[in-house]
C-alpha cells in the first residue's frame, strides 16, 4: 500500500531528511586516507542522536539473528551497497559509498553519496559523475501524471548510454512512516509503465550503477552486496516528495 503523506508529514519527513543531509556533508568532510569507517561511524551516530533524532539502519533487518549492527552502509570500491563499518582504514583513490537513515519523531529520511578517497583515477570519476547525474535524471521524471518506471527508464537511460551498467536486484523505494514503503522505485524500465505518481508521495530514489556488468553477488555477512565481476560501483540518493506536482528534493 502506498502512503500519501500529508503537508504536516512531509515536513517531517524534510526534517529528519535534512539530518540526513547534514550528517552525509559531516561524515564527507572527515574522509580521508587512514580514517576508518567505524570511526566515520561512529561521528555519524553521534551527531544523529544529539539532535534528538535515532539512527534508521542500527538494528534494522528481517532477520533477529543478523540486524544491521551500525549507523552508516559504509561501501568501498566494488562494494555496491550495505557495507558494514570496521577498523579497516582507508585508502588513496578508494571511492567510498555512504548511506544513511534518519528517523525522528516517527517519520524516516534515507540518502547516500559516493566520495572520493584523496584523488581517484578519472575512471572512478567519471562513474561518480554519471551516477550523481542519473540520479537528478530520474527526479525530474517525479512529477504528477508521470509513472514510477519514467523514473526508472530516465536513469537507465543515462547509465547505459555512458557505457556503464544499473543493478536490477536492490532497487529505490517509498520512505516516510516507513524506512521501506512501497512502492518499489526501479533504476531500470519501461517509460509509461508503472504506478502513477500522485502528489504527497515520498520516495528513495537511488541509482546504483556499475562500471561492468549489473549482476551482484551478497556477502558471508548476509548484508555486504558486490559486484560480481570486481568492478567498482557508486551510489546515490535522495529522498523527494512530490509537491504542487513536481519534485522536492528533502535530503539537502
Amino acid at each position: 500500500m502506498v502512503r500519501i503523506k500529508s503537508k504536516r508529514e512531509i515536513g517531517l519527513i524534510r526534517e529528519s531528511s535534512r539530518i540526513v543531509a547534514d550528517v552525509l556533508k559531516l561524515v564527507a568532510s572527515h574522509i580521508r586516507p587512514g580514517v576508518t569507517t567505524l570511526e566515520l561511524d561512529k561521528l555519524a551516530e553521534d551527531y544523529i542522536r544529539s539532535l534528538g533524532a535515532i539512527p534508521a539502519f542500527k538494528g534494522y533487518g528481517h532477520s533477529k539473528t543478523n540486524l544491521f549492527p551500525a549507523t552508516l552502509c559504509t561501501s568501498i570500491d566494488d562494494v555496491v551497497v550495505h557495507g558494514i563499518p570496521s577498523n579497516r582504514a582507508l585508502k588513496e583513490g578508494e571511492a567510498l559509498s555512504v548511506d544513511v537513515g534518519v528517523v525522528r519523531e516517527g517519520y524516516y529520511g534515507d540518502g547516500a553519496s559516493t566520495f572520493p578517497v584523496g584523488e581517484i583515477s578519472k575512471e572512478k570519476q567519471r562513474l561518480l559523475k554519471v551516477t550523481k547525474e542519473s540520479l537528478q535524471k530520474g527526479i525530474e521524471q517525479a512529477v504528477t501524471g508521470n509513472r514510477i518506471h519514467d523514473i526508472s527508464h530516465a536513469v537507465q537511460s543515462h547509465v547505459e548510454a555512458a557505457g556503464y551498467s544499473v543493478v536490477r536486484d536492490l532497487v529505490g523505494h517509498g520512505v516516510g512512516v516507513e524506512l521501506h514503503e512501497d512502492p518499489a522505485v526501479p533504476n531500470f524500465g519501461k517509460p509509461g509503465t508503472g504506478m502513477k505518481l500522485q502528489e504527497g508521495m515520498t520516495l528513495a530514489i537511488e541509482p546504483m550503477v556499475n562500471a561492468g556488468a549489473w549482476q551482484v553477488r551478497f556477502g558471508a555477512d548476509g548484508w555486504t552486496v558486490l559486484t560480481q565481476d570486481g568492478r567498482p560501483s557508486a551510489h546515490f540518493e535522495h529522498t523527494i516528495a512530490i509537491v504542487d506536482g513536481k519534485p522536492e528534493i528533502l535530503t539537502i
